[in-house]
């Protein structure tokens, strides 16, 4: 085993997700959301509502709504 420098660890733009394992469930993903919208400054209520969208349809709905608010900071694996 080798100790190294963290300047040499490889720098992820985007956070993947794989949905097949544990946390692709639909209550990781509002988590994950809920986390994101409050690391990119959102106010509670903004946060409220792409949660409540989420919730509001079947599991490819609340793909689709993290998908368009968090694409740019997510990769979903199927």
């Amino acid at each position: 085993m080798a100790i190294r420098n963290r300047s040499e660890r490889p720098k992820r733009d985007k956070i993947e997700v794989d949905l097949s394992g544990p946390n692709g469930n639909a209550f990781a993903l509002l988590r994950l959301a809920s986390d994101l919208g409050k690391k990119l400054g959102y106010t509670h209520d903004h946060v409220e509502r792409i949660l409540d969208e989420m919730r509001l349809s079947d599991y490819e709905g609340l793909l689709y709504t993290l998908e368009r608010e968090f694409g740019n900071y997510i990769i979903l694996w199927r």
